[in-house]
């Protein structure tokens, strides 16, 4: 008893230091705070993808419940207190916004494999990773399938003969080809576009080899059809005078048409980590806008009676809006464009206010609406670098900005070359970790491509775009597309070269899914919380990427549909296909940091091409896989004690002491993967891990 009154003696002052000491950190924060709403409210987002199983709707309503009551208990605690209480309703909302949005968006998904009779409405038109035509259609009819159970929107692959209808968006359309459920997962844990084609309302997809027609003569009052043939009569008249890869380059960065750019320079911009020149994101539409802004401005200074009566920076930012505005209707308004032109809306409406346009509110704001109209944004990697990107370099001007001793001890003329290189190094540092992962590679020489070429479009490409746009309508585009061309020639000269430097890519292993979360919240909390304790973020960063580097990859993984079978060896992983099974095979390789291709990876097994049974030995497994029906012949023989066999067809029966593997099993569990743990075998399955939700069907 004395050693227990002891302890409480001794242990009883701890919580009431605990408490002063938040106090203390809170009251520290005073305007600040607001700047934690979005990264709260992004945790609870986080939280309800993270969750192993959709919430009944008895469980929403407690939780909502503890949002209410918490809110309320936070009115008769402290005042310096209360921001701890409203962090958890903010993250509680944060919860409830994303379930919300997950029931909105529900849609039917095509349930099995599907061959028949397509009609539908265009409604997006793009293009594939592999260059082919793809349709987004709506208004599905579905041979054989009630409208119960139809999907609202199908993706079409064309493929073979085409050419037999004009494309455009409104125009109604019939064919004959394969559909499929969203795929899941080709590993346990794995990329799940079946999440992503859910909020996308996106039930199937699949292709045809079969010529598209017209199902109902061209509507031309159709929605979107009057702007998708402004957008494709402006990439063509700019393709028409500038040739090439130019013109291809210079059409998709106004239109968002990539039609005109060829697969292998696009392979070029991805090796160089230029890709993100071509999407119509954050860079584009601020470097447009503030281009028009300055414009704008410009033009009423020269107009001095104006300019004295009239509020030019309001005049100014509102012309940049619309600009914006219709940037991001002619681009098609796509997801990235939409979240950029939110951003700059955001920015230029602080100026309307009077308020400060670029600063970390702003941005906060910015990012509160997207979460709110779009949660499932916080998941996507556009969204995770676009913010990554801004946050660090407001924070690093708005420091730099602080620090004005530097300014004085460097010529005037230097200060806008240290301006870009400081953007590029801030903003490739900051968008470093979440590429890597999400792409499983980075470009070692990014960062010398992006110094040679960004200024190039904030200074040259896009005001040239810019007074294109203005004297088109007299016939002299061709001015600003003279300007455009040899700055868009050195931006794909730069990309050709750095793409051919030896090293140029750095396959990355994929990290375990806490570590991004954990650099990104570890340098929020260094940005935004005032006070000593903000060093905190330096060891929680240096956690995660050792966390990262020590991450472990499965020694066995067999694809969903079995076709496929991959061996972990010290040699890297060992395929049992040259060319069945590509995806997984790839998602596979790429997510060990491997760069070898499938063919390279099957070499490695000592099997020819063309061999239907292949042994794979290593990492503690024993592993065959037989691929076809002629090889089902020898399934009694590779039967061994101990031994799995994977086949590809489905056998007569089962027997013998061996472990069967068959597509049927699989139907049921999809892709696996295993690991020897502490001389035990450890399986997992991707129905196991991504668990019961809406997109998986649970």
């Amino acid at each position: 008893m004395e050693t227990r009154a002891h302890w409480l003696t001794f242990s009883a002052p701890w919580p009431a230091a605990w408490l002063e000491s938040c106090r203390a950190g809170l009251a520290r924060q005073h305007g600040r705070l607001f700047l934690f709403v979005p990264v709260v409210f992004a945790i609870g987002i986080g939280l309800y993808f993270a969750l192993p199983r959709e919430p009944s709707v008895a469980e929403w309503g407690a939780l909502g419940g503890l949002g209410l009551a918490l809110l309320a208990l936070s009115r008769a605690v402290p005042r310096d207190l209360a921001p701890l209480l409203l962090a958890v309703v903010i993250a509680v909302a944060g919860m409830l916004v994303a379930g919300y949005r997950s029931y909105q968006v529900a849609a039917p998904v095509l349930e099995y494999r599907f061959f028949g009779a397509i009609e539908g409405r265009i409604v997006k038109i793009d293009r594939s990773a592999s260059d082919a035509v793809r349709l987004t259609l709506d208004q599905v009819v579905l041979e054989g399938i009630g409208p119960a159970r139809t999907p609202a929107h199908v993706r079409l692959s064309l493929h073979g003969a085409q050419g037999f209808v004009q494309l455009e968006p409104g125009v109604r359309v019939m064919t004959t080809g394969h559909l499929g459920p969203p795929p899941a997962p080709s590993e346990p844990g794995g990329f799940d576009f079946r999440r992503l084609a859910w909020f996308e309302g996106l039930g199937a997809v699949g292709y045809t080899r079969v010529p598209v027609l017209a199902a109902v003569p061209r509507p031309d009052g159709a929605r979107g059809l009057a702007l998708h043939r402004l957008r494709m009569t402006i990439s063509a008249a700019v393709q028409e005078r500038l040739p090439g890869d130019r013109g291809g380059f210079a059409a998709a960065i106004l239109t968002g048409d990539r039609s005109g750019i060829a697969q292998a320079q696009m392979e070029e911009l991805r090796r160089s980590n230029l890709a993100h020149l071509l999407a119509i994101s954050g860079l584009h539409m601020g470097l447009l806008t503030g281009f028009v802004y300055g414009l704008l401005r410009l033009a009423m200074t020269l107009v001095p009676p104006f300019a004295l009566r009239v509020p030019t920076r309001k005049l100014a930012a509102l012309g940049a809006l619309g600009a914006g505005a219709f940037y991001l209707a002619l681009s098609g308004g796509n997801v990235a464009t939409e979240r950029a032109f939110i951003m700059v809306a955001v920015m230029l409406v602080a100026v309307l206010l009077d308020r400060r346009a670029i600063s970390l509110r702003s941005v906060a704001m910015a990012a509160m609406i997207i979460l709110i109209l779009r949660p499932e944004a916080l998941v996507q990697a556009g969204f995770q670098m676009s913010f990554a990107a801004t946050v660090a370099l407001v924070a690093v001007f708005r420091f730099l900005a602080d620090e004005r001793g530097w300014r004085a001890r460097v010529p005037r003329w230097v200060l806008p070359v240290i301006s870009v290189v400081i953007c590029s190094v801030v903003a490739g540092v900051a968008t470093a970790p979440i590429a890597a992962a999400s792409f499983n590679r980075i470009a070692e020489y990014g960062l010398i491509a992006n110094l040679l070429t960004v200024p190039l479009m904030g200074m040259v490409i896009m005001p040239a775009a810019v007074i294109a746009a203005i004297l088109a309508p007299f016939g002299l585009e061709a001015v600003g597309l003279a300007v455009m061309g040899p700055a868009i020639g050195w931006v794909l000269q730069v990309a050709a070269w750095v793409s051919a430097l030896e090293g140029a890519v750095i396959p990355i292993v994929q990290p375990a899914p806490w570590v991004i979360p954990v650099i990104a919240l570890g340098a929020l909390w260094g940005i935004l919380w005032n006070g000593r304790a903000a060093w905190a973020a330096v060891p929680a960063i240096c956690v995660a990427l050792i966390g990262w580097t020590m991450t472990p990859r499965p020694t066995l993984l067999i694809a969903p549909e079995a076709d496929v079978v991959g061996l972990m060896t010290s040699e890297g992983r060992v395929l049992s296909r040259a060319k069945a099974g590509s995806f997984a095979a790839s998602s596979w390789l790429q997510a060990d940091g491997d760069s070898a291709e499938q063919e390279a990876a099957h070499a490695r097994s000592g099997a020819g091409p063309r061999d239907m049974v292949v042994h794979l030995h290593g990492g503690g497994f024993d592993v065959v896989h037989l691929a076809g029906k002629r090889a089902l012949t020898q399934l009694e023989a590779v039967c061994l004690p101990g031994r799995i066999v994977v086949v590809s067809e489905p056998p007569e029966q089962r027997a013998g002491p061996c472990e069967v593997i068959t597509p049927r099993d699989l139907r049921a569990t999809g892709a696996r993967s295993y690991v020897l743990k502490n001389g035990q075998v450890q399986m997992q399955t991707v129905t196991a891990r991504s668990g019961h939700r809406q997109w998986t069907g649970g």
